[in-house]
C-alpha cells in the first residue's frame, strides 16, 4: 500500500463514460496518478448488473455499494462500503485482508459541509468542515490543525456540463499510515455525496 500512498499528493480522476452523455448513471471508475501524471492506482465501484443500474439512477448516493482501491498492478488494497442511508452518510473503509481502518461520517452542518474521519475504534480521528463559500474544498483538521485537504479541480466547460466526472487533489500534508488510505477513502466519498447526479 506504501506505493500508493506513499506519494505526497495524489490526483483522483473519474474516468468518463459514453453513456452519461445520455444521462445514464453508469458505476464509478477512477484513475489515481501522482503529482507528475504517472498512473499509480485505480477505483471503481463493484456493483454490476440491471439491479444495480437501476439503484444508481433513481436512488443514488443513498444506495448501497462497494467501492475496491487497486494499486497499478490491478492488486486490491482497500475496500470501502456505503451501507443504505437516507440521512448522515457513511464509508466503511477496510484493507484488502479485511482489517478495519474506520469511516467516513457525515455530519449535521448548516450552510457547510461536514463530517468525521474515525478510527476503527468509532473515535473520531480527523474533522473535516467546508465553509459555504469554498464549496470545492475540503480540509481536514485535527485539534484544530489542518493535516490534510481534497480539492475538487475544474475540468472544463463541456465536461462539467455534460458529465459528472470529476477530478479531486489529495494532499496528505502530515497524515501518516491509516490516515492516508482514510483520506483518500474521503476523496472519493466527497465526489459520490456532493457531485454525483442526484435521481430525478
Amino acid at each position: 500500500m506504501d506505493t500508493l500512498l506513499g506519494h505526497p499528493e495524489l490526483v483522483v480522476v473519474q474516468r468518463r463514460e459514453l453513456a452519461e452523455l445520455l444521462g445514464v448513471e453508469t458505476r464509478n471508475k477512477y484513475e489515481l496518478h501522482a503529482a507528475d501524471g504517472a498512473l499509480v492506482g485505480f477505483a471503481a465501484e463493484q456493483s454490476k448488473g440491471l439491479l444495480a443500474g437501476l439503484a444508481r439512477m433513481f436512488v443514488g448516493h443513498w444506495r448501497t455499494f462497494e467501492l475496491h482501491v487497486f494499486d497499478d498492478q490491478r492488486q486490491l488494497l482497500l475496500r470501502a462500503f456505503h451501507p443504505f442511508r437516507f440521512l448522515f452518510q457513511r464509508l466503511e473503509v477496510s484493507t484488502a485482508d479485511g482489517r478495519y481502518l474506520g469511516a467516513v461520517q457525515q455530519r449535521f452542518g448548516l450552510f457547510t459541509k461536514r463530517f468525521d474521519v474515525e478510527d476503527a475504534s468509532g473515535s473520531p480521528l480527523l474533522e473535516m468542515r467546508s465553509g459555504l463559500f469554498s464549496p470545492w474544498t475540503f480540509p481536514f483538521f485535527r485539534e484544530g490543525q489542518e493535516v490534510g485537504r481534497v480539492e475538487k479541480r475544474w475540468s472544463g466547460l463541456l465536461r462539467e456540463a455534460f458529465t459528472d466526472a470529476d477530478t479531486f487533489r489529495v494532499a496528505f500534508g502530515t497524515a501518516s499510515g491509516d490516515e492516508r488510505a482514510l483520506l483518500l477513502a474521503a476523496a472519493l466519498f466527497v465526489d459520490l455525496q456532493y457531485f454525483e447526479q442526484k435521481p430525478q
